[in-house]
């Protein structure tokens, strides 16, 4: 092998080095079939964009083929998902209006910045971004995202004309409108719901009580939707419904593979989509490793963070340069190109190469799909994001997580998208400042013939007479410190024969600046007392910080390794 063979085979994905023939057929099947269901996602994602069906054809091709080439998940499906086309929606509407020239280049301009952002945050490691966003926000921002996005789409199901805007304009406007609905519409509209919502829940079922295997069983029950798009697509050419009796379809959509090129954002531009693209960036990154992890352990795999960066980054940076727009892992594609056998990338690759057989020759096959149907493919889609079961959960362990939750989906749908999440992201770091300035402190005793210290006020237990412990299981920071002051105050006030106060550090990993002050104030005042400040089982990074200080030159001699140690009268000291 010559060295520039090498070089090339090296500059190769790890999947594609070590390809098993073996894996060939899988990858084959399950490109085939994720193209089915793949078909009517793009069309209604796009239209819940605000944008021609066929940039959501556009966005299923390239996107995929770079996400191979960089993602570190062998099944995740890459492409247009009804959270990230809400999120571009929500973006775009101030700024311009849907359908316009202007609307669609800003679209394409917003995935560029999102796939910068996230190939920025991926060359930079940054990929514990992943758990920056607790599962509570993640899961109130999808069910408040679910249920603006099964709101829009009603009126399209009635064949009426309604407002975009908020969720009351929404409401209000669906009212209004109801008298004027289009039975033909509604009819096409209710009937694939009706077919879509039997075919999620009992399809499988049905298909396994007369031989089918439970595996191809669950594939064909996904697939329902390319089936409700078939048939209403044969019924309204046939009886000529959009003529006959007004039914909106989808219409002409241009044939032909999309034209490469890009226009970068102005400066005006910039201001007004970065933090729409940071969003759409840290939530589409949180819900694709999601996926890719919960499908990845099934097959003992490991998925890396930073390559989901890169990937996903890049996904989104080809995606407008063909004239898309924001793309992410979908849920459901990958639960599907999972299941039906896809062992690498390449599922995706072969996906993207029939969509672009699709695109080149023949869209001409969609003029007669109906709005209404690929209305209630999206309803049906998201209407199983709504998610109770984590809510009921963490109501009943823990009330913050669940008021995260609640308030997360109800901002979302009341205030916007950008506002919901934002106010999820705020209460999640308020929650965690509040817990962390009220740290749990215990006063600890020796278990009787051990070495072990226990609360007690839970165990019976041993101290020392004029000998206070008090055990901080929180590192200490601006937000707690004085709460440990005033803790050890209430407690002297409680037992004036205290001479020695030990503060045993074995939960605190860090102490900042403001918590150095108080401790040293502390010091001090308790030394005027004539009470002597200790610590004990102070852990090797916060020591090396404190030996510089003044407090730890204070202390020298009264730095314990052990609580043990401190127990034992005369006190041992201990040398750092």
């Amino acid at each position: 092998m010559t060295a520039r063979t090498f070089s090339l085979a090296a500059s190769l994905p790890l999947w594609l080095r070590h390809y098993q023939k073996a894996w060939l057929a899988g990858d084959l099947t399950a490109g085939l079939i994720v193209t089915v269901m793949l078909i009517p996602q793009s069309l209604a994602y796009a239209l819940l964009a605000g944008l021609p069906p066929e940039v959501g054809l556009y966005a299923s091709i390239l996107p995929i083929v770079a996400y191979a080439l960089l993602g570190s998940s062998m099944t995740l499906a890459v492409g247009p998902v009804a959270v990230a086309s809400l999120m571009t929606a929500s973006a775009l509407a101030p700024l311009a209006t849907a359908g316009t020239v202007e609307y669609a280049a800003l679209a394409v301009q917003l995935s560029l910045l999102s796939g910068v952002m996230l190939l920025v945050f991926g060359a930079l490691r940054l990929g514990f971004l992943a758990y920056f966003l607790s599962h509570p926000v993640i899961s109130g921002f999808i069910t408040g995202s679910a249920v603006v996005i099964a709101m829009g789409q009603l009126k399209h199901v009635l064949g009426v004309r309604a407002p975009s805007g908020s969720t009351w304009d929404t409401l209000v406007g669906l009212a209004h409108a109801l008298p004027k609905t289009n039975v033909a519409t509604l009819a096409l509209g209710l009937g694939s719901l009706v077919f879509l919502i039997v075919a999620r829940r009992y399809l499988a079922r049905w298909l396994i009580a007369v031989g089918v295997t439970a595996k191809t069983a669950d594939i064909l029950a996904k697939l329902a939707p390319m089936a409700a798009v078939m048939v209403s697509t044969a019924v309204v050419a046939w009886l000529r419904l959009d003529m006959s009796a007004q039914v909106s379809v989808v219409g002409v959509v241009p044939q032909g593979l999309p034209h490469l090129g890009l226009a970068l954002p102005g400066f005006t531009t910039l201001g007004q989509l970065w933090l729409p693209a940071l969003l759409i960036s840290l939530v589409g990154f949180v819900e694709s490793v999601s996926v890719a992890q919960s499908l990845a352990l099934k097959r003992q795999q490991r998925i890396a963070p930073d390559k989901e960066l890169l990937g996903l980054g890049a996904a989104n940076v080809v995606s407008a340069l063909s004239g898309g727009y924001p793309v992410t892992g979908g849920f459901a594609r990958s639960v599907v190109n999972f299941a039906a056998g896809a062992h690498t990338p390449l599922a995706g690759v072969v996906s993207a190469a029939l969509m672009a057989v699709v695109i080149a020759f023949m869209t001409g096959a969609f003029y007669y799909l109906p709005h209404a149907v690929l209305a209630a493919t999206i309803i049906v889609a998201v209407v199983s994001l709504v998610d109770f079961e984590t809510l009921r959960e963490a109501w009943h362990y823990d009330r913050a997580d669940a008021l995260s939750l609640m308030a997360t989906a109800l901002g979302v749908i009341t205030m916007g998208v950008e506002v919901g999440i934002l106010m999820g992201v705020a209460l999640s770091l308020g929650v965690l400042v509040w817990r962390s300035s009220r740290p749990h402190m215990a006063v600890v005793g020796r278990v009787p013939g051990t070495e072990h210290f226990r609360n007690v006020a839970r165990h019976a237990v041993e101290t020392v007479p004029g000998l206070l412990a008090l055990r901080v299981d929180e590192s200490l920071f601006f937000a707690n410190a004085t709460a440990l002051e005033d803790r050890i105050e209430d407690l002297l006030r409680a037992d004036a024969t205290v001479r020695r106060v030990l503060v045993v550090c074995s939960a605190v990993n860090q102490i900042d600046t403001t918590a150095l002050g108080v401790l040293t104030a502390m010091e001090q005042s308790l030394s005027r007392r004539g009470i002597t400040l200790e610590l004990a089982e102070v852990k090797g990074p916060v020591m090396d910080r404190l030996q510089s200080t003044p407090l730890g030159q204070r202390l020298q001699g009264r730095v314990f390794q052990s609580v043990h140690a401190a127990f034992r009268p005369p006190p041992q000291q201990d040398s750092y």
